[in-house]
């Protein structure tokens, strides 16, 4: 970062000084009460032994802290611009500065939770709009603070949403979705801390259809970012994994949907697929594909296919009484070649598992399902897989010439 000269000193604007220090920013990090301080100034407060954030006096019940690089990159510009870059450009939209008064309320502990929803409407009118205009909000720090409102209530939560509580969690989600893709992620690390977990946990669980559809998606952009670590720490979690699990039983609406976006991204590494597989993950995707329609099916069948790479989701196939019939169906039943892809290649990996599989498929009406697939427009790989599969059971009649019936789509040849 560049140095400020001694007789430029009196005009840095205010939204780049430290409060501690009230110098130039030079490390900027953030609280998890989403105030930023210089990374020396606010280490010296902590090593005094203060537990508490400089600003609004909060009990800091997560002492980590974020390198808000958003702010480092707009003081960093307005070097390079000369100074004539304009920080505050928040005034433009809101001269005011009522966007301080907004943040203040939704700080604020004596605020009433009809002042809260009014706010967070108004946050979302705002971040709604441009570019320029969501930055503002995520330079002052919003983003830390609706996660701040959502998950860290300072006590243990309670046992069931009010119906208030649920309507500012439904508008906090939307702006949290709205500021997401330009926020540093490394805020959503105050799910590590268990009391925020269990509030994260309860909206998941008891949440209206619109809370867990946005739940998913912050889900989905935590799986897709650098916090592997906090994706393997909800992994751990068999709260966590039965909530999203559930989300993919019959009769939840659009909500299914969303939760197999966020299943899938989740599963991105070993340890996460095991531990989905351990809370029963293979048969709410077999539940998922059986009821959905045939454009659906194809993200669910997808994570089907990448989980069988472990022996614990090919048992849990096999013992399945309904997944060869399920996966057969599947074959020429979606809407799409990859689905098709997908649905072969499980039935090719659990079939060259279990001679009780081939016979289950067989008697299905795989060999139907198969040949209907070859003289389709599917791709050449899921024509291939498909031969292969038929190849393995055609070993199966010329042991057995018992198991071959004209109509299940068998011609001895």
């Amino acid at each position: 970062m560049a140095i400020m000269k001694d007789d430029e000193e009196m005009i840095i604007p205010h939204l780049f000084r430290c409060p501690i220090t009230l110098d130039l920013f030079t490390d900027p990090v953030t609280l998890c009460t989403g105030q930023t301080y210089d990374r020396s100034s606010i280490e010296k407060w902590l090593a005094a032994g203060n537990l508490t954030c400089p600003v609004t006096m909060q009990k800091l019940h997560d002492p980590s802290m974020v390198p808000n690089h958003t702010l480092r990159h707009l003081i960093d510009q307005w070097f390079h611009m000369g100074h004539r870059f304009d920080p505050d450009h928040i005034k433009t939209l809101d001269p005011d500065l009522s966007l301080a008064t907004l943040k203040h309320n939704l700080e604020s502990q004596q605020a009433t939770m009809a002042t809260k929803l009014e706010t967070l409407e108004k946050i979302r009118m705002v971040s709604e709009k441009l570019v320029c205009q969501r930055s503002g909000l995520i330079q002052l720090g919003f983003f830390q603070v609706l996660l701040h409102l959502l998950f860290s209530n300072g006590s243990s939560p309670v046992a069931n949403l009010k119906e208030e509580e649920s309507k500012l969690a439904e508008v906090a989600l939307t702006c949290v979705l709205k500021l997401l893709p330009f926020s540093n992620l490394g805020s959503l690390d105050m799910l590590k801390q268990d009391s925020n977990l269990e509030s994260f946990l309860l909206l998941l669980h008891q949440g209206t259809s619109k809370i867990k559809i946005s739940l998913c998606y912050l889900i989905k952009g935590i799986a897709t970012s650098e916090t592997k670590e906090l994706c393997e720490i909800l992994a751990q979690n068999p709260g966590f994994l039965q909530g999203l699990i559930a989300l993919l039983q019959p009769n939840v609406g659009g909500v299914s949907d969303a939760g197999i976006k966020a299943i899938s991204a989740l599963c991105c590494s070993e340890s996460i697929q095991e531990c989905f597989i351990s809370e029963g993950l293979i048969h709410g995707l077999l539940t998922y594909i059986s009821t959905v329609n045939r454009g659906q099916a194809s993200m669910a069948l997808a994570t089907l296919e990448l989980l069988l790479g472990l022996e614990s989701a090919r048992n849990a196939v096999i013992n399945d009484s309904n997944a060869v019939h399920i996966l057969v169906k599947m074959i020429f039943r979606v809407s799409d070649h990859e689905g098709s892809e997908s649905a072969v290649s499980s039935l090719l990996i659990v079939c060259y598992e279990s001679l009780k599989v081939r016979e289950e498929a067989i008697f299905a009406g795989v060999l139907t399902q198969l040949l209907l697939l070859l003289q389709s427009q599917c791709s050449c790989r899921a024509k291939n897989k498909a031969r292969v599969l038929l190849k393995l059971l055609r070993s199966m009649w010329a042991e057995d010439p018992n198991v071959c019936k004209v109509q299940y789509g068998l011609v001895d040849a």
